[in-house]
């Protein structure tokens, strides 16, 4: 029963949140402090003030902003920017101020995926650097550390097409041992220095900024430096914006309890590892350093589990921009892309070869070209702070919108704080490593801005007859031509204006099959759901079909329609050729001849595909 009951706990959803959501968040505690008092000098004073800074960026951005704020703002319980927008969308009635927060929108959502190539970069570097403190591999030169480090990510990402259904049930367990542990070995250290729990006083952390005149000892002149420091305290926070991403895979309320778990642990840890400095002023590798000493004997256990940690938070962050990227081409923001389902089971897990791949690359070029998690961290912190300050101005928007005037007057001091963190990363860090994230986000923001703009003019550009027209023309030719036995589908986006390639089937090519099928697929404002019919007959032989799925549903069109009986001879769908003599549009142009066709994308059988070209200049 003992057994049975520890078996059930492991598998609940909080625990599976664990390794789905926390595993970045849940890593940071591993090179913060480093990082930040690589330059800092470490004090009692600077000390107390870092940590009483992390402490009330925990509460302040990741509590109150993503897990009170956010997380109730929600579509079917599904979370995340392209979510938020769209409810943004029913309360907003300015045109110009839907524009805005659609830009800030395409904003936010590149800035997390130049963030996420970070992630990993850094998180498998820096547990890979823990070797150095065991005897035997103190000498281990960098050069062989960046080497071991990118053997993890080339195993990570090479495993993505396979697919984590099998092995994610084991990732919550693991990183709940990983949470435990960093609270233990936290706990252990506070024990023999209790002062440092004064950190949990936010006076400490407004001191520090502001550097008031206290009766302290050791007190150093800041300057601009605590608003420099400013810039790696984020890194505690990064990984919190996936808590509200990833809601709509594991839930709101398993969300929720697992981060006043996490949260608990990650203050111990932080705090210990305060406690440790403090008795160690010249400790550099501080977190290590404080398990080393804890215990010798149990370290390479440990170190073998923080590696497992970061590899875990690094999978939640691939499969989290797999998410990321399936939202944006069934919301038609973004071109659409080979998409293959790795699990028959989880609906979520799925696998996108070309983004796989490109994150590989940047995530290896970082780790080669800046060599250190320390160097890492000058280009870490400026995606993500963007990211939660634009966040942010979208929440304040709802609460403004919604008449909730006590939330809204604390989201925009949440904006200010978050405003605070951006402005310092972008002083201190843009010219320093920082350009590195925001050079990865100008790709998918440029894809956006073209693609969206490129997809209104072709469909301006389209050759489109009037439903009445074109009845008149096929009632003549389905009477006078001779049929071919058995069915044809042809899609289009609505029945009213039928596009050209349907037209050239039927009037120019002379092809009419006894029945024939025009398929209109339609995305629903809401994630999930999907609603199917037939419209009465159009006309004689011609039928028209409806599909409205969710914009997170992963459609079966052909299981769809077998469902209604009908068993297609042949396919016809129109390859659009874009003809222009614009940069732009030549630009959108080769993506659109990249990018899969609709029949492709929707898996439907290539046997029974006949593309029918239409050359459309704009």
């Amino acid at each position: 029963m003992k057994s049975a009951g520890l078996k059930n706990f492991c598998e609940s959803n909080p625990i599976k949140a664990l390794g789905l959501v926390f595993g970045d968040i849940g890593t940071s505690p591993i090179y913060t402090l480093a990082v930040i008092f690589a330059y800092l000098r470490p004090t009692v004073f600077n000390i107390l003030g870092v940590i009483s800074l992390i402490i009330w960026t925990l509460i302040i951005i990741v509590s109150v902003q993503y897990v009170w704020f956010a997380m109730n703002i929600s579509e079917n319980n599904e979370g995340g920017t392209i979510i938020l927008r769209d409810v943004l969308r029913k309360v907003v009635k300015s045109a110009r101020e839907m524009a805005f927060i659609t830009i800030i929108s395409y904003i936010a959502l590149s800035l997390l995926i130049g963030d996420s190539v970070i992630t990993p970069a850094i998180s498998i570097l820096s547990a890979v650097e823990g070797i150095t403190l065991i005897p035997a591999f103190k000498m281990t030169s960098t050069a062989l550390i960046v080497f071991i480090s990118v053997i993890i990510a080339i195993f990570l990402f090479w495993f993505q097409h396979k697919g984590t259904d099998k092995v994610a049930k084991t990732f919550g367990p693991i990183m709940f041992v990983w949470f435990i542990t960093l609270g233990i070995t936290g706990f252990i250290s506070i024990y023999y220095n209790p002062v440092i729990l004064k950190a949990i006083n936010p006076y400490y952390a407004m001191v520090f900024i502001f550097h008031f005149n206290m009766n302290v000892k050791n007190i150093v002149g800041h300057g601009l430096i605590s608003l420099f420091v400013l810039s790696d305290v984020i890194l505690s926070a990064t990984g919190g914006e996936a808590l509200y991403a990833d809601m709509g895979h594991i839930g709101r309320d398993p969300i929720r309890k697992a981060w006043y778990f996490v949260f608990g642990t990650l203050v111990l840890s932080y705090i210990g590892q305060g406690s440790f400095m403090v008795n160690h002023l010249k400790s550099s590798n501080v977190f290590f350093q404080m398990i080393y000493e804890e215990s010798h004997l149990l370290y390479i256990p440990f170190l073998f589990l923080s590696i497992i940690a970061t590899v875990i938070a690094s999978q939640a962050v691939i499969s989290g921009i797999f998410s990321i990227i399936y939202q944006g081409i069934t919301t038609r923001i973004l071109p659409l892309l080979k998409v293959q389902y790795t699990s028959n089971k989880l609906q979520s897990q799925i696998y996108i070869n070309i983004a796989n791949w490109f994150l590989f690359i940047c995530v290896v070029l970082i780790m080669v070209i800046f060599r250190t998690s320390d160097n890492i961290a000058m280009a870490y912190g400026l995606a993500v702070s963007g990211t939660m300050t634009f966040t942010g101005i979208m929440i304040s928007i709802y609460f403004y919108h919604e008449r909730k005037f006590i939330s809204f007057i604390s989201a925009i001091f949440i904006i200010f704080i978050d405003a605070s963190f951006f402005t310092s990363n972008i002083l201190f860090k843009t010219l320093k490593g920082g350009y590195v994230a925001l050079l990865i986000a100008v790709v998918p923001f440029l894809i956006i801005l073209i693609y969206t703009k490129g997809q209104e003019k072709l469909y301006k550009a389209y050759k489109l007859t009037d439903i009445d027209k074109f009845l008149k023309k096929y009632n003549e030719l389905y009477k006078s031509m001779p049929k071919i036995k058995g069915s044809a589908l042809f899609f289009a986006k609505d029945i009213s204006q039928i596009p050209y390639y349907i037209t050239k089937t039927f009037f120019e090519n002379n092809i009419i099959y006894e029945d024939n099928i025009i398929v209109s697929i339609h995305t629903k404002n809401t994630p999930y759901g999907i609603d199917s019919r037939f419209e009465s007959s159009v006309a004689q032989g011609l039928k028209h079909f409806i599909i409205k799925a969710g914009y997170l549903e992963i459609l079966n069109i052909e299981n769809i329609l077998r469902n209604y009986n009908v068993n297609e001879k042949v396919i016809f769908y129109g390859i659009e050729e874009v003809i222009s003599n614009n940069v732009i549009w030549k630009i959108f142009a080769i993506i659109k001849k990249l990018s899969p066709s609709f029949v492709r994308f929707y898996n439907l059988p290539p046997e029974k595909i006949h593309g029918i070209l239409m050359r459309i200049e704009i």
